[in-house]
């Protein structure tokens, strides 16, 4: 198992790459922490799924917007297992497909928040105690649209995930020494709920006719190159991301 033991903490683990990478995590031996915002029936499936692997984990709810949800939540993971070795800022979301002229102050502030300031919160709760330790990993769910812009009305998404991307290599660079190691993925066109929100069937048709793979990821496709992230394997790696997108972008 390439995680037997460690303890990780994934948010927005209810569903898509979230709760795929949870379910994965604990196939490999980790011990999952969950956090979910409104979705608890979907942490608690992915709970079931968790147990009957046979490992560990719990599900917390937290708006990993709020520094002081985000405390409470590293907190019920160290009472419950004294650490956090492994930390997957995967919360985000377009919360709306808005343009510049639709687009008001509160909703970018929200965007922004949800898909950037929630990683440095949880960053800001763990990282000291993973450079106590000389030992830690963690890797930043960005998004194909912090390269290229995304789709129409994903321009707030869009340039919070680009600072994902520009943090998660800002960030390798003072972890590093500490003995952490930062990294990320840059998921294209997944199929999860986030299109079945967003994307309508025509356009969703359009992004696919732009992947040379000729289809939609899926979650455990992402899932898979998280777990590689955080295992020995890429013990070598700083402020990388990798892009996951079916050759649709390649840099």
């Amino acid at each position: 198992m390439l995680l037997k033991g460690q303890v990780a903490l994934i948010t927005g683990a209810s569903s898509g790459i979230g709760r795929a990478t949870a379910e994965a995590m604990a196939r490999e031996g980790a011990r999952v922490a969950l956090n979910y915002h409104k979705n608890r029936a979907g942490a608690e499936e992915a709970l079931e799924e968790i147990r009957r692997a046979g490992a560990e984990g719990f599900a917390f709810r937290a708006d990993v917007t709020r520094a002081a949800e985000v405390e409470a939540m590293v907190g019920a993971v160290r009472d419950r297992w004294g650490r956090v070795e492994i930390l997957v800022n995967n919360a985000g979301d377009l919360l709306a497909r808005r343009t510049l002229a639709e687009m008001t102050e509160e909703y970018w502030d929200q965007t922004v928040a949800l898909n950037l300031k929630s990683a440095f919160l949880c960053v800001k709760a763990v990282w000291e105690e993973m450079a106590t330790r000389k030992d830690g990993c963690i890797i930043n769910v960005a998004s194909i649209a912090g390269r290229n812009g995304g789709g129409r009305g994903a321009l707030a998404y869009g340039a919070a995930k680009g600072g994902l991307l520009t943090f998660t290599k800002g960030l390798a660079k003072e972890l590093a020494p500490h003995g952490i190691r930062v990294n990320g993925v840059a998921p294209g066109v997944i199929a999860t709920p986030f299109h079945e929100r967003y994307s309508p069937r025509e356009l969703f048709e359009k992004f696919i006719a732009g992947i040379p793979m000729g289809r939609a990821g899926t979650a455990q496709e992402v899932a898979d190159v998280i777990v590689f992230l955080a295992s020995p394997a890429a013990r070598y790696l700083a402020g990388e991301t990798i892009e996951v997108n079916g050759g649709m972008l390649m840099d």
